[in-house]
């Protein structure tokens, strides 16, 4: 038995050899090497060998299920191009993503991946983002929009001049992001790394007494009653390694962190994801989080005159403004204008437009512009939103009602989140009379409008010491940033290339959608589930099987002794493979 021992076993020694030399004596090598050598002393080279096939077996379906686990996240390396072609002096010219300056002119042909961020400059294509923002749908892109690295152009060739280099590019900093969330690990498997520091050796230690206090206790000499005790040991030093531990808990968490970046959502660590499954309280950014953030004419009230003239007027006098309001008013008008009809025009910081049109003095922004000019606004009946007043000559004409609607899987997020009974916060800077009716549409337990930065951070500190768990602020990762800092989970949504969200936050959601924050609780909770059902199966088992080889030992039960060597692999490999399997699960989530 002895070569097909050392065939099958001889890394196993190797290794348990280099850990002793290294001072780290006590791992599941050294277990393995010490117990199947036991079973050759006691002459029992049969067991001997398969205690060390069988762990192989173990250690192969362990390697195969890492490889699984990874196969997501290093899925996320294609996202990186080997090459990127730049069109210099005319001539197209193939480098690495790494010697392309910014402003360069990038070529990006069908079927090829953006290799850098960049503004498309000439083109017309649709993206595959999938990899970014885990999004089936392809984005259609034009000249003038701004594009991201990893992305994969379907249609049409594209030029596009490089805004980024290559360390600051979105696709470098997901891969970034990804490798280094290994190295934040959570309690639960900073526990299991110091339990097994300290079970280990002491295991070794009562297999050591039961193999030799037994038999001097009774006074026995006999080499049967040693053999039996030694044996004894053995299998107890076979069932108790911990391998099924300190392999499933980690590969649940590393699988839960590549699972969710399929979904297009990036968790920087473990500790993080197990946060996530105990939030009991989410607070929400209103603009950009759970609105578009881009405004829209919903409402025309004209005094006089009809409702297009009425946006019509409004947009000529916004028309050489570049601010949102303005840029909604203009793209809500259907009529033609003429800017020659302009021939005065002031911007009022603060206020809005004050134009001379066709000897007209118009006014067109808040009521304080037109009050400061005598002109009283009508606020009778006005429905919540953003107001434009006009007025011309002194006569107030009517007002615009502009909105920022909500996105389509808001409401769902919030009555999801209501019905797992998490606690729903909404915090913003916008007026009281604006965001009330977006809270009570969606469902919203709180509401703290007409805030500062920092007055959310007082605000969100209010509400965290209310919570009985933890607490996740959900914002656009600019504004917000020093609330995703202070938050037990910082949640960056719609972060797509934003510096300031993926340095602020704790998980990065690469779309703009709410629902995401949903996934990303359901994947913490499943992971978290896995982990605990891994450790109760990996310590209950053990156990068992160690009190019934006492209970054997004691002659308590009848079972032989070549038998008990294999509850005892099974009890080692046979639970670390259905540990390890287990974990998978994650990945379907």
């Amino acid at each position: 038995m002895l070569p097909a021992y050392l065939l099958i076993g001889y890394d196993v020694l190797w290794e348990a050899i280099g850990g002793i030399g290294r001072g780290q004596i006590f791992d599941e090598n050294f277990l393995m090497g010490i117990a199947s050598i036991g079973a050759f002393a006691v002459g029992e080279a049969t067991e001997g060998v398969a205690v060390m096939l069988f762990y192989q077996v173990g250690e192969l379906f362990q390697s195969i299920a890492v490889g699984k686990s990874r196969k997501s996240i290093s899925d996320l390396l294609d996202i990186l191009p080997e090459t990127a072609t730049v069109l210099r002096d005319g001539e197209a010219m193939t480098l690495s993503p790494e010697e392309v300056e910014v402003d360069d002119i990038l070529l990006v042909r069908p079927g090829e991946r953006i290799p850098l961020d960049g503004r498309i400059i000439e083109g017309a294509s649709s993206l595959d983002t999938a990899s970014l923002t885990g999004e089936s749908l392809p984005r259609d892109v034009k000249a003038g929009d701004e594009v991201f690295s990893g992305s994969i152009n379907l249609q049409g060739v594209l030029k596009l001049r490089c805004t980024k280099p290559f360390s600051e590019s979105t696709a470098a900093k997901i891969m970034e992001l990804v490798e280094n969330s290994q190295m934040h690990k959570a309690k639960t498997e900073r526990f299991i790394t110091r339990f097994a520091k300290y079970y280990t050796p002491i295991v070794v230690l009562s297999a050591l007494l039961l193999a030799t206090v037994p038999p001097l206790f009774l006074g026995v000499t006999s080499t049967a009653v040693w053999s039996h005790w030694i044996h004894t040991a053995l299998v107890f030093l076979i069932v108790s390694c911990p391998c099924a531990l300190v392999i499933s808990v980690p590969m649940a968490f590393f699988g839960g962190i590549g699972g969710a970046s399929r979904h297009g959502i990036l968790i920087k660590g473990a500790n993080h994801l197990e946060m996530m499954a105990s939030v009991d309280t989410v607070v929400f950014d209103k603009t950009g989080t759970l609105t578009k953030g881009s405004f829209s004419v919903t409402e025309i009230h004209p005094v006089s005159g009809t409702k297009e003239s009425l946006l019509q007027l409004a947009a000529l006098a916004e028309y050489h403004s570049s601010h949102p309001l303005a840029l909604s008013v203009k793209k809500a008008n259907t009529r033609p204008l003429d800017p020659e009809k302009i021939t005065e025009l002031e911007e009022v910081a603060g206020g809005g437009i004050r134009a001379v049109i066709d000897g007209s003095t118009v006014l067109v922004g808040n009521a304080s512009l037109l009050h400061s000019h005598g002109v009283s606004a009508d606020l009778r009946g006005m429905s919540a939103g953003t107001c434009i007043h006009l007025a011309a000559n002194g006569v107030y004409l009517g007002h615009i009602l502009l909105s920022d609607t909500p996105k389509e899987d808001a409401a769902g997020t919030i009555t999801a989140l209501n019905a797992q009974k998490i606690r729903t916060v909404l915090l913003t800077g916008d007026r009281n009379e604006v965001a009330k009716p977006l809270a009570d549409a969606l469902g919203i337990a709180e509401l703290h409008a007409e805030l500062l930065p920092q007055d959310k951070v007082s605000h969100f500190e209010t509400v965290q010491q209310r919570a009985s768990g933890a607490v996740a602020f959900v914002g656009d990762g600019i504004n917000d940033a020093p609330v995703l800092a202070r938050a037990d989970v910082g949640i960056a949504m719609g972060a797509l290339g934003s510096d300031a969200a993926i340095e602020a936050s704790d998980i990065v959601l690469m779309d703009d959608k709410p629902s995401a924050v949903l996934k990303a609780i359901s994947l913490a909770k499943k992971t978290m589930t896995i982990v605990r059902q891994n450790i109760v199966l990996a310590l209950g088992v053990k156990i068992a099987i160690m009190l019934l080889d006492l209970a054997v030992a004691a002659s308590l039960f009848s079972i032989p002794s070549a038998a008990m060597t294999w509850v005892a692999v099974f009890g080692d490999v046979g639970v670390a493979v259905i540990a390890i399997l287990n974990s998978l699960r994650v990945m379907r989530t």
